[in-house]
């Protein structure tokens, strides 16, 4: 209950935010069925987990790297929202992974940002096994999502998290346009190799493909 009330409250201060600063533009292709589903988007900028909760009325669970998680009160209040903490490492992928389907069986809406990280200022890198293992784990439909923003508009700030030099890229301002595709639905053994990187191929055609529609609009 508690963590409703924080994600309608988190939902509330970011579209405010949105209405006063952004020209947010959001695009469905179709209709979504009731129910939740995978949605595998771009990764133009550090705020993309942040604004990409406006697209939906329903609670989302966004896959989010754990970088952020450490920053004083926003890593807690994104645990509040039942945000996903992606932790990069050795054993780690199917813990994150396990998290994610608890998700999508609980009801909630996944988010993933396909590539792993910040997408090239120009296109997009190839898609990581997470979409496919996920989907192939949950059954649930995945949803193909652009974030298309002006380069020019974007901020790179150099910082340090995790003790480590970092780039954060931030668009806080100007036009900001998701555009959301069609489900796709998967069927297959999530522990097969072959599978999972067949299916990876696909998923990789099948996004850069409604990208490039997406952004030719």
């Amino acid at each position: 209950m508690l963590s409703k009330l924080f994600y309608k409250a988190g939902r509330i201060v970011i579209g405010s935010y949105a209405r006063l600063m952004l020209k947010m533009d959001v695009h469905w292709h179709e209709t979504m069925t009731p129910g939740p589903v995978l949605y595998a988007a771009n990764h133009p900028s550090t705020t993309d987990p942040i604004f990409i909760h406006l697209i939906s009325n329903q609670p989302m669970s966004v896959m989010i790297n754990s970088k952020i998680f450490p920053i004083p009160v926003l890593g807690a209040y994104m645990r509040r929202m039942e945000q996903i903490e992606v932790i990069h490492g050795k054993g780690q992928s199917d813990r994150v992974l396990k998290q994610a389907v608890r998700a999508l069986a609980a009801g909630r809406s996944v988010v993933i940002f396909s590539e792993g990280a910040i997408s090239p200022p120009e296109g997009f890198a190839p898609v990581h096994s997470g979409v496919a293992r996920l989907a192939l784990q949950s059954s649930v439909p995945v949803v193909p999502i652009d974030i298309h923003l002006r380069d020019e508009n974007c901020k790179r700030v150099l910082t340090t998290l995790e003790g480590k030099p970092d780039i954060i890229t931030w668009d806080l301002n100007g036009s900001y346009a998701i555009t959301i595709g069609k489900p796709s639905h998967f069927q297959g053994d999530a522990n097969d190799r072959l599978m999972v990187k067949s299916m990876r191929k696909r998923s990789w055609s099948i996004s850069a493909t409604f990208r490039t529609k997406a952004n030719s609009v």
